[in-house]
């Protein structure tokens, strides 16, 4: 058992630096980049991120081909899976007002492996999401002129029959983002303006078709004679929710803007609020308009709001459409551009991605070379890869940072409170400060006691003492990832002996596994798997029951309440159903989309263990000496003697001069004790 025990420790340990957490600074305000973003700023980048090319093009789409007019609920329901998650970010933007977005909120909670994958399939969903919108910015354009520009560059530059790879390479897409990428390297300050300008224009639009759309609104077209409002039924509109969810990704361009925030604690869970209740109001209202226009099933799904009021007789208005799409698709572009060198920057910032990122321009306050780099990146992919081929690898790294961003709210929200061991305050004590060893006779009678507040008070009796007995286990039974009081009763007996917060984590486990594994039977068990009804409704039953007897369980420990910044209501419920939506829409996806999956993790891992394990802060901070250890010497007489010695990492060090410099009676007795 002991050779066991001794060949298990390098691994052990191998785990311990995998799931190693961030250490924060205790000035989370103090930062390189420059604090100038106000709540409005950040309300309209997440607007941006959200109301593009999806407002023009998914609208019809679903309506079409999924829902009907009940496409209308399909946004509603979509909004409110989409506020779950929002709302654990506003949480962490609040209380963690580090760039980084979901990869700095993985790092804190979960550990350092977990968050390098969370960012390195972030990066990647970001840079093939810009790219896809170049993509269609550039073939939006040139349908406006016949699509001149394409054939252009077939017949005189270039064309590839390459699966996979466009047909030709796009110049014009590429072009815009060299572009952008140039204006973002000027600050955040022009990019929030130009994503001000872009998104006034694409909110005057917007108002523009729903007051003249509903000028043309024809009820006639919701009616029986046009096949209903919902000719699909409720499957119709599930899956038309599964697809409109996707249209508020980009709320977390708010969360990853947090460092640059001037008041994060108030300004990103108000943004985030208001920017998805803007973005949710103008999906459904368009909706809207776009079904009670004209029929349905007639819509084109390319371009319907250009088409719808060209054949209601106004062809002038679809330019003005086309305004506000290019600019909608300017907005999402922006987006990108914007947090993805500040993932980028936070990774390599905590030594896990290679230190050429980390670097802030002096004068723009932004990471120029992060910049720079990914931005070129995506102009490569948007030039070479196909729209089709660049879309259907989306969703998954976004989908799988949700999912994580909603535990490590539950974690966190039942993890207790970490003591802070400083060896300032040790340092602050001289040498030469003049202890008297001998205790007076009113210390003899009575105890000071440091209270919680700061204050001190003295307890006389042994009823007071017994008081603050009673006190401290009070406190104890309230701290947080503690059994709650009335809880205790039921499961008190089994649960009652773990430390705290450490049934907390193991349900958070079990809720993972449980929503995975009840989705699965959910997607595959009649199809794939070819379940009998039998099995297939206990399997519902016994994974339904694990996941919500797994919250309530956690809900049965003391939370920890922060009045200071904004908390995600009803924990751990909200998180629990948005983790259970994230991981339904994930298995969803496309077997391809799992294979490019896997192939990106591996390279993922290879740069981790290459790099990033290697040249992490949090472990060449393990590495440094530790804080001061404190000794406690008693003398004959009962007088006690404090002494500091300096802990080394492996276990020796030198002893420190005395706190207390002893009088010499203690000398004396100190001697006598040697002889």
């Amino acid at each position: 058992m002991a050779t066991c025990g001794r060949g298990c420790v390098p691994a052990v340990r191998f785990c311990q630096r995998l799931n190693r957490l961030k250490t924060l600074d205790d000035d989370l305000m103090v930062t390189s980049m420059k604090r100038c973003l106000t709540m409005v700023d950040l309300a309209l980048l997440g607007v941006g991120g959200m109301v593009g090319s999806g407002l023009y093009v998914l609208t019809g789409t679903v309506a079409k081909d999924t829902a009907g007019p009940a496409v209308v609920l399909s946004f509603l329901i979509a909004g409110i899976a989409s506020l779950m998650a929002a709302l654990c970010y506003a949480e962490f933007g609040a209380r963690v007002p580090r760039t980084g977005s979901a990869y700095m909120f993985t790092y804190v909670s979960c550990g350092e492996i977990w968050a390098f994958l969370i960012g390195w399939n972030v990066v990647l969903e970001y840079m093939i999401g810009g790219a896809a919108v170049a993509r269609a910015w550039s073939g939006y354009l040139d349908s406006m002129f016949n699509h001149t520009i394409q054939n252009y560059t077939e017949n005189h530059i270039m064309k590839w029959n390459v699966p996979y790879i466009a047909h030709y390479p796009d110049l014009l897409a590429a072009g815009i983002l060299v572009v952008a990428t140039i204006f973002i390297t000027f600050g955040v300050r022009v990019s929030s303006w130009l994503n001000h300008i872009f998104s006034a224009v694409s909110l005057v639009v917007i108002l523009f078709i729903l007051v003249f759309g509903f000028v043309l609104a024809d009820p006639v077209n919701w009616s029986q004679k046009e096949g209903g409002f919902a000719p699909f039924g409720v499957s119709g509109v599930m899956a038309g929710t599964a697809t409109c969810f996707y249209a508020f990704v980009g709320f977390d361009v708010i969360a990853a803007s947090s460092e640059e925030a001037k008041n994060p604690q108030r300004a990103i869970p108000m943004a985030t609020a208001i920017s998805l209740c803007m973005a949710a109001t103008a999906y459904i209202l368009v909706s809207t308009v776009l079904t009670l226009m004209v029929p349905w099933h007639s819509l084109d799904p390319n371009s319907a709001l250009s088409d719808a009021f060209f054949r209601r007789g106004y062809s002038w208005a679809g330019y003005i459409v086309a305004v506000g799409s290019i600019c909608a698709m300017n907005t999402v572009l922006l987006s990108n551009l914007f947090s993805l060198p500040r993932i980028v920057y936070a990774m390599a910032e905590d030594g896990l991605f290679f230190a050429f990122f980390a670097k802030v321009n002096p004068v723009t306050k932004v990471p120029v070379n992060a910049i720079l780099v990914f931005g070129l990146l995506m102009a490569v992919m948007a030039l070479i890869f196909d729209l089709e081929a660049l879309v259907q690898f989306l969703s998954i790294g976004t989908l799988l940072a949700y999912t994580f961003v909603a535990a490590s709210v539950i974690v966190l929200r039942f993890q207790p409170e970490k003591e802070k061991t400083s060896s300032k305050a040790n340092s602050t004590t001289s040498p030469n400060t003049n202890y008297n060893p001998e205790p007076s006779p009113e210390a003899s009678e009575s105890q000071i006691i440091a209270q919680d507040s700061g204050e001190l008070k003295e307890y006389e009796s042994f009823s007071d003492k017994l008081q603050l007995v009673e006190m401290q286990k009070t406190r104890e039974r309230s701290a947080p990832g503690v059994l709650k009081a009335r809880w205790e009763p039921y499961l008190g007996r089994v649960l009652g002996n773990f430390e705290p917060g450490e049934v907390v984590a193991f349900s958070v486990l079990a809720v993972m596994v449980s929503s995975v594994s009840l989705c699965a039977v959910f997607v595959f068990g009649s199809n794939q798997l070819q379940l009998p009804t039998w099995s297939f409704a206990v399997l519902i039953v016994v994974f339904g029951s694990t996941f919500l007897l797994s919250l309530v369980v956690i809900y049965a420990h003391e939370p920890h309440i922060n009045t200071k910044t904004f908390q995600v209501p009803l924990v751990p419920f909200i998180p629990g159903a948005s983790i259970l939506m994230n991981v339904f829409l994930m298995l969803k996806l496309s077997p391809m989309t799992w294979i490019r999956f896997t192939v990106w993790v591996a390279a993922g891992l290879l740069v981790y263990f290459g790099y990033g394990i290697w040249h992490s802060k949090e472990g060449l901070r393990e590495l440094q000496p530790k804080d001061m250890a404190a000794r406690y010497v008693v003398l004959p007489s009962g007088s006690l003697v404090e002494t500091v010695q300096s802990v080394q990492p492996n276990g020796h060090g030198d002893a420190s001069a005395l706190h207390t410099t002893p009088s010499p009676a203690q000398s004396a007795e100190e001697q006598q004790a040697k002889r």
